[in-house]
């Protein structure tokens, strides 16, 4: 059994992946300072809650847009699961995809998993839309190429900077406003919602149709991240939601790093 490990700015996922199904997932937040030891005691409980044995994972992969998180991973696959882990673009897991982009060692670790996989699972040229820390709009042509995109400020982020910013506005929970039908707010926690759900629709629909008549092509947006299914509740841009994009991406890269070998 794999096990997948993303390790992104907020968040680091575990997956337990079994022939491309993956039979568990848990989240922890990201700290570098964290030591191998304690993602060990962490990561047998749940195990164990779960009904898997640490002797089951005979393979570790582990992308990473956190280098300082990356030592401790490493021992903890090498201490833990007596297994030598694959770096999601390091040889021999190398990334097998084209980059063609001006500084192709710049993009994140996620956004080439998510091509890779992306790619994978549906035909045609692609735009990939990854709701994490930032939100990700990424162009992976028909021949399965990452092509570049945007990086725009995620929605937690802009909003801990409104509230941080602004002395008198109480933070607020991200959903949708209760009436969809108005966006002039009557209260000041109502504007914010407005303000934070229908703009964030706002720019994504508008960057989407940017991309779109950029490429010229037929084009199918895939969305992924957790809040993908909040926002497709209230537009109609995204074909399709794959929830676990960088997961896969990870199976397919420690698949294809094997087959290599």
């Amino acid at each position: 059994m794999l096990l997948a490990i993303d390790a992104g700015n907020t968040n680091l996922v575990f997956a337990l992946v079994e022939d491309r199904v993956i039979r568990a997932r848990w989240r922890i937040a990201t700290d570098p300072r964290r030591t191998a030891d304690e993602y060990a005691v962490w990561l047998h409980q749940l195990l164990q809650l779960e009904g898997h044995e640490r002797g089951a994972v005979d393979g570790v992969i582990i992308g990473t847009v956190v280098p300082r998180a990356l030592h401790n991973l490493e021992v903890l696959a090498l201490k833990y699961f007596g297994v030598e882990p694959l770096v999601a673009g390091q040889a021999p897991a190398d990334w097998r995809i084209e980059l063609d982009v001006a500084e192709p060692k710049t993009v994140g670790a996620d956004r080439v998993l998510n091509a890779i996989a992306a790619h994978a699972i549906h035909e045609g040229d692609l735009i990939v839309v990854d709701f994490g820390t930032a939100t990700t709009f990424d162009l992976v042509d028909y021949s399965g190429a990452y092509k570049g995109g945007i990086i725009a400020p995620g929605i937690n982020l802009s909003l801990d900077a409104l509230v941080t910013a602004a002395a008198k506005l109480p933070r607020i929970a991200i959903e949708a406003p209760e009436n969809d039908l108005s966006v002039i707010g009557r209260t000041t926690e109502d504007q914010m919602h407005i303000g934070i759900y229908w703009g964030y629709v706002a720019m994504m629909e508008g960057l989407v149709s940017r991309m779109k008549e950029e490429i010229g092509r037929p084009v199918k947006v895939v969305a992924t991240g957790g809040l993908a299914t909040l926002f497709d509740q209230h537009t109609d841009i995204f074909d399709v939601i794959e929830p676990d994009l960088t997961i896969q991406g990870l199976a397919l890269l420690y698949k294809r790093a094997g087959s290599a070998t």
